[in-house]
């Protein structure tokens, strides 16, 4: 593909390139880097975490700041970092192991599975109706595989909640699956012994509730609130000099 293609015009008569490409050279240059360089060479699905999750925060950063040229690399950097991933994890020779074709296999099939009004017969009227469906698929997803963290090995709402996100979206997100599986409204007032609980700890989560009630999303609004505080603080270092 010649440079003049890549930037989206075409010689008379050209065939138009196939959307996707790109991604085979991503995946022959991995191959390449994880044989051929140190540093590539010796990083494992643990060494490369922080990274994943650098990447994420700093994509959700360009977002919020509207520069797409940003948004662009960003989204690269998080593609490299699952090609990366999935590089890795080709290397094993044992039933743990799988490629790059792989992880597109797995999500190929989510998307298909749970979009059911798109690939099959199903008739919906609308998007809050389509979440419902969505919901409900993942909750007989959650049925079908074994064990589970609710009693007796039974599938809990909670399940597949990553327990290592921070705090704010974890706390919003267990009271948005607790909500859509029915639980009551007032497990979300801790009691004044709960173990290991302190009372500002309380509030946040408390805070958090009213966040979701009103609509709102706590991690955004918190992180609205700090980046005018950095403002505020830069500002007061200027004057201050």
């Amino acid at each position: 593909m010649t440079e003049q293609d890549r930037d989206g015009a075409q010689e008379p008569g050209a065939t138009a390139p196939v959307r996707g490409t790109r991604l085979l050279e991503l995946v022959r240059i991995m191959d390449t880097l994880r044989l051929n360089c140190p540093w590539d060479a010796r990083q494992t699905h643990a060494s490369l975490a922080p990274y994943l999750l650098e990447e994420t925060y700093e994509t959700v950063d360009a977002l919020a700041s509207g520069d797409q040229d940003a948004v662009r690399e960003e989204l690269g950097d998080v593609l490299l970092q699952v090609v990366f991933h999935a590089r890795v994890a080709e290397e094993r020779t044992d039933s743990t192991g799988y490629d790059i074709d792989d992880v597109a296999d797995g999500i190929i099939s989510k998307l298909t599975r749970r979009h059911p009004h798109v690939f099959g017969d199903l008739t919906v009227s609308g998007p809050d109706e389509v979440t419902l469906n969505w919901e409900s698929i993942k909750a007989a997803e959650r049925a079908a595989r074994s064990g589970g963290s609710g009693p007796a090995g039974a599938p809990s709402a909670l399940d597949g909640v990553p327990m290592s996100q921070p705090a704010l979206s974890l706390a919003a997100q267990l009271l948005r699956r607790a909500e859509r599986a029915g639980a009551p409204a007032d497990l979300a007032d801790l009691p004044p012994d709960a173990p290991g609980v302190s009372d500002i700890g309380q509030e946040l989560l408390a805070l958090v509730n009213r966040a979701r009630a009103e609509g709102l999303d706590p991690e955004l609004e918190l992180r609205a609130a700090a980046q005018a505080y950095a403002k505020k603080v830069r500002a007061w270092e200027t004057e201050a000099r």
